[in-house]
């Protein structure tokens, strides 16, 4: 495509696009900016919440006709102060942290630099995050650095009672270490929109009623779909019009 100048792109991550190679042809790129943020933030939140809760369980449990014949439903566990570690401190974390602070939750975060207009506690070091969180909520981008960020060590590190939730992109985590830690209980559960292989779920999440599983949606809404149109359309008038573009992305 020699004549390629500007991809515009309906989603926020990059990581389908060679931004390399759009540098060096001087190609324009856009993505969907702030659109969707809070959507994603909400469902983070909502995600965290399910799992705690035991919500999507809970529903299963009366559906399934159990209910008469099982009698309670065993214990959840509660939102409300709970130790909150944010992997990604931008816009969509920074939306989380927001929510969660209404619950009353202890907020850190790590990410590529402090920020020292926030309150809360910066960790450099992801497996020390982790170990002084409840639950990890996965917000940053995919690149060749964020790539397998939780790990191992992450996943050891935040522990049997630990909650993963991932909005970001599934190869952020190392789904298979993911889900062995799930299936043999090294940590409490997950809230996942997002995996390695889309649509391809592993299979063996299916049957954890420990894990909350939605189809890459954070973003699906009427509203934020309707400002996504205006928003493509916005960019390619600004470019053909030689105007400055709604949501350009720095390739330097």
């Amino acid at each position: 495509m020699p004549s390629v100048r500007l991809v515009v792109a309906t989603h926020i991550g990059l990581d389908n696009i060679d931004l390399a190679e759009c540098r060096r042809r001087g190609i324009a790129v856009t993505n969907a900016g702030n659109v969707g943020s809070e959507d994603v933030a909400d469902t983070a939140v909502g995600l965290l919440i399910d799992v705690l809760r035991k919500i999507s369980s809970a529903d299963g449990f009366v559906r399934q006709g159990l209910w008469p014949f099982k009698g309670d439903y065993p214990l959840a566990s509660k939102v409300s102060g709970k130790r909150i570690g944010i992997v990604g401190l931008g816009k969509i974390g920074s939306g989380v942290a927001k929510r969660l602070e209404q619950f009353s939750c202890i907020i850190s975060y790590n990410s590529r630099n402090k920020n020292p207009s926030v309150p809360f506690t910066f960790y450099s070091n992801l497996c020390e995050l982790a170990a002084n969180s409840d639950a990890l909520i996965i917000c940053c981008a995919l690149t060749a650095q964020t790539h397998h960020l939780i790990n191992k060590q992450v996943l050891s590190a935040l522990g049997q009672e630990g909650v993963v939730v991932n909005i970001a992109r599934g190869s952020v985590i190392d789904e298979q270490e993911l889900v062995r830690c799930l299936m043999e209980g090294e940590i409490r559960g997950a809230g996942l929109d997002v995996f390695a292989n889309e649509p391809d779920v592993p299979r063996e999440l299916f049957g954890l009623d420990n894990v909350v599983l939605s189809p890459h949606s954070a973003t699906f809404t009427v509203e934020s779909f309707k400002d996504l149109q205006q928003l493509v359309v916005g960019n390619l008038e600004a470019y053909f019009s030689n105007k400055p573009l709604l949501s350009g992305v720095a390739l330097d």
